[in-house]
């Protein structure tokens, strides 16, 4: 803290309000349902609302398989600042701010459903639909492990779902807070066949990308001061590499090899090292820099790694 408190007496008003912005980021802007399971022909999906473990009301969709239920579950979460539907950025302000473009999940579910699988998708607290919390801020993983074990506990605890063979589909912020679901709640998540783990990322890493980008890297002791001062946690305590021992199941992870916006291939590379499982491989996409278009549209566009995997371990 005395770095920060330094950096503060010597930092310019323009830059004091790029660090302010960046801190910013755990304060999640919410994304609307801009698609549902109708517009690929999905049928037979309803509503709900799940509780998380602290009570926070999640608001989700249930897709069975086409052709009617089957024995396999997908539980499918989302990354900051997105919701079960993706992200609007492709609709303007104020998600073209972010970046100006469309993330599909629900051609994802498609897939998935195609394939046999049923989807339970959520969205996080502070996302989408779902209640608000934590003062409406994102912990990347801190608090929102408690929605990962709401959820889990649903489908446990349900005469249908609880029968199923269940894999994970937890990417970025959600990856985080999977892990540390299961860091926590070991016993929850046993029975789980394995885990698809897109773009799960350290903020630390993030901070140190889009510091940059902007000319102020040298201040990342003041934006951990700012993030205290919101009420959220420092960089060093939103990560996955803290949770990812715990986490034991096969794991595909996918990283984008040049992602801009973090510090691949060292922070992936880390994570996926640190990961207990015996199983486990690591996807980079190559050939772009972007996180948003190409990361977690990924699946979207080219379904057969991730369905090959869940096959392997889902039978």
């Amino acid at each position: 803290m005395e770095a920060a408190f330094k950096q503060l007496e010597t930092i310019s008003p323009e830059d004091y309000a790029k660090v302010q912005g960046l801190a910013e980021i755990v304060r999640p802007l919410r994304s609307v349902i801009h698609k549902t399971p109708d517009d690929y022909g999905m049928t037979g999906w309803h509503d709900l609302v799940i509780p998380s473990d602290d009570g926070v009301p999640l608001e989700a969709w249930y897709i069975p398989a086409k052709g009617g239920e089957s024995n396999k579950l997908v539980i499918f979460n989302h990354a900051l600042p997105m919701c079960r539907a993706g992200f609007p950025g492709h609709l303007g302000a104020p998600w073209s701010a972010y970046d100006a473009v469309e993330i599909d999940f629900v051609i994802q579910y498609k897939h998935l459903t195609d394939a046999g699988y049923n989807v339970l998708t959520y969205d996080i607290r502070n996302h989408g639909n779902s209640g608000a919390a934590n003062g409406g801020l994102s912990g990347i993983g801190q608090w929102e492990w408690r929605d990962c074990v709401g959820v889990k506990k649903f489908v446990d605890n349900h005469p249908r779902l609880s029968k199923m063979k269940v894999a994970l589909y937890s990417q970025c912020m959600g990856g985080n807070s999977q892990y540390h679901a299961i860091h926590r709640h070991p016993e929850l998540f046993e029975n789980v066949s394995c885990m698809v783990s897109p773009m799960v990322v350290s903020m630390s890493a993030i901070y140190d990308a889009f510091s940059e980008l902007q000319g102020v890297s040298q201040y990342q002791e003041l934006i951990d001061l700012e993030l205290l001062k919101m009420g959220g946690f420092v960089a060093a305590e939103m990560t996955p590499h803290l949770w990812a021992p715990s986490v034991t199941m096969p794991v595909l992870m996918v990283q984008v090899l040049e992602d801009a916006w973090t510090r691949n291939p060292v922070d992936g590379q880390t994570t996926f090292d640190l990961l207990g499982s015996k199983e486990k491989e690591l996807f980079w996409i190559e050939d772009t820099p972007h996180r948003f278009k190409d990361g977690y549209n990924h699946f979207g566009r080219h379904p057969e790694n991730v369905l090959s995997f869940l096959a392997k371990h889902m039978g």
